[in-house]
């Protein structure tokens, strides 16, 4: 099926996000609270925080901003 789909008729986006804050640290108490919230979801291992699974916010899309769209 693909092999009939021409490259150059594709148009192919890449869109970069991060966390809203740099930091979980230095976010808002409202804004932590909901991560804590939706962090419990995302555990797997005991040992893992709402900080630790921080870095991971970027693609939720109620916790990220975009930093760049490239076409």
């Amino acid at each position: 099926m693909l092999d009939n789909i021409n490259p150059e008729n594709i148009l192919f986006l890449d869109i970069e996000t991060v966390p809203e804050h740099p930091e979980f640290k230095n976010a808002p108490d409202n804004f932590r609270k909901l991560w804590e919230k939706k962090a419990e979801r995302l555990r797997r291992a005991d040992e893992e925080t709402a900080e630790s699974l921080y870095q991971r916010a970027g693609i939720y899309a109620e916790f990220g901003k975009i930093i760049c769209i490239s076409v």
